[in-house]
């Protein structure tokens, strides 16, 4: 189902989705997901859509779709705070390049979503603004960093949200909250315009209900752009037709990553959906990806590197949060006043583990090192991918946990991104989709992995175990 099928026809159509929406945020309000609601530039927007003619409107993928978008995406005149006190009166001069696309492509921005700070979390806790809640259960973490996006969707307030993704934080929230959750091929989407966390690592991708859905939206969002380097000409992929096949897709599975530490529900879904792959004519195939169990410290290191860098621009002076005068006696001081105070915990320690190991004397035993760890668990994809389509294993190993549960334990919390970070390390594209709900009565979510920019082989497949599993449920 393409997104535009969501909204309502006939006359003001993108008004009346766009009204529905800001109700519907509103109403959402107890989950915390929404940090502004960008109701003026909403309204202007959608009145412009509703102002085309039908073959106007009809070139446009998204027209009248309302947007939510995490709030590291810079959106032109709105406040852009990366969930971070440092950022709090931040006003965003320009738009994004995704923002610009979005806006070419008819959507309507009705809101900026709460988020872990700088984007540095797993459930969404980090945030300066609060945690998000999990509309399948609000005593539950929605995931992160990209939690706010994943609950609106989730609860039903907006039928796409934006979301960045650095170590699993798109993929991670939608398998905690029951939809569908997409990473593109690192250079597929152009990161002009989003807050820098991990500048190898970072994707901007959708959050949707459905595999198509998302393949729409990403269509709107890909391509080369000047101003983001990283980007690359590549040619389009197919958003999958309504009868895609699971039908001779060689599925790749890790098994020996799913011995040890993943819930038995979590587990047993898996197991359950790659029934239904097979069922559909999809074939197994066991394979190694003997560095894996190295992913989860080597994103630790090369991710907290580049935020030491990313994250040294925050400093009082140009702009930002500053602390009083009283605070400081001279500009370093300043400097440490401003830092400590404008960043959360989470961000000091990572910002201090990541200088720590590109000082002199750690570089090449931390940094370098993990660099060349990186490279092999790309290659170990590379060898993977010759033999199989795509790599299938659980987003992550248990499913929403309860807030509050990790806070005081950062490695158990680093640990929930164990299935994603590798993806990130090796710019490849992954989706999640749900899969199954456990014994508690939350959604499980199933990863699928695909060579870079196959994003056609990803979502057609990941469509056609959709449409296998049928419909799925949504929160109470």
């Amino acid at each position: 189902m393409s997104v535009v099928d969501l909204l309502p026809t006939g006359t003001a159509a993108a008004a009346r989705a766009c009204e529905a929406a800001i109700t519907a945020l509103a109403e959402a309000g107890r989950l915390n997901a929404v940090l502004t609601v960008t109701t003026e530039r909403a309204r202007e927007r959608a009145a412009a859509v509703d102002a085309l003619d039908d073959q106007e409107r009809a070139r446009l993928p998204l027209a009248g779709v309302p947007v939510a978008i995490k709030d590291n995406i810079c959106a032109r005149g709105t406040r852009t705070t990366a969930g971070s006190r440092i950022l709090d009166r931040f006003i965003a001069p320009y738009d994004a390049t995704v923002v610009e696309r979005l806006d070419a492509a008819g959507a309507v921005i009705v809101a900026k979503t709460n988020c872990d700070e700088f984007a540095m979390g797993s459930s969404n806790e980090n945030s300066a603004y609060g945690a998000v809640l999990n509309p399948w259960d609000e005593t539950r973490t929605p995931g992160g960093s990209s939690g706010g996006s994943a609950a609106l969707v989730a609860a039903g307030a907006v039928p796409v949200a934006l979301g960045s993704d650095t170590g699993g934080s798109i993929r991670q929230p939608a398998s905690f909250c029951g939809i569908v959750g997409m990473k593109p091929t690192y250079g597929r989407v152009s990161r002009y315009g989003l807050v820098a966390y991990g500048s190898s690592l970072d994707q901007i991708g959708p959050l949707t209900r459905t595999v198509r859905q998302a393949g729409h939206v990403l269509a709107a969002l890909a391509g080369p752009d000047p101003r983001d380097a990283t980007t690359v000409t590549m040619p389009p992929f197919e958003v999958p037709s309504t009868d895609a096949s699971l039908q001779g897709l060689r599925i790749g599975v890790p098994r020996a990553l799913l011995a040890d530490g993943v819930d038995d529900d979590v587990r047993t879904a898996v197991e359950r959906a790659l029934a239904v792959m097979v069922g559909g004519g999809a074939t197994l195939h066991d394979i190694e990806l003997p560095h894996a169990a190295h992913a989860i410290p080597t994103y630790y290191l090369v991710a907290t590197a580049e935020a030491s860098a990313n994250l040294a621009r925050y400093d009082g002076v140009r702009f930002g949060y500053r602390a009083p005068a009283s605070d400081y006696t001279d500009l370093a001081s300043m400097y440490a006043a401003s830092r400590s105070t404008g960043f959360g915990a989470e961000v000091m320690r990572r910002i201090l583990l990541g200088t720590y190991v590109l000082s002199a004397g750690y570089y090449d035993a931390y940094y370098r090192k993990a660099q060349q760890v990186r490279t092999l668990i790309t290659r170990d994809y590379e060898r993977a991918f010759a033999s199989v389509d795509v790599v299938v294993m659980p987003t992550a190993p248990t499913t929403a946990f309860r807030l509050g549960e990790k806070v005081e334990d950062p490695l158990q919390m680093y640990l929930a991104d164990v299935f994603t970070v590798s993806a990130n390390l090796s710019g490849l594209p992954a989706i999640s989709v749900p899969c199954g709900i456990d014994g508690q009565g939350l959604p499980v979510g199933l990863q699928m992995t695909a060579p870079a920019f196959d994003e056609t082989t990803l979502l057609r497949g990941a469509a056609a175990y959709e449409d296998a599993r049928g419909a799925f449920p949504t929160p109470r």
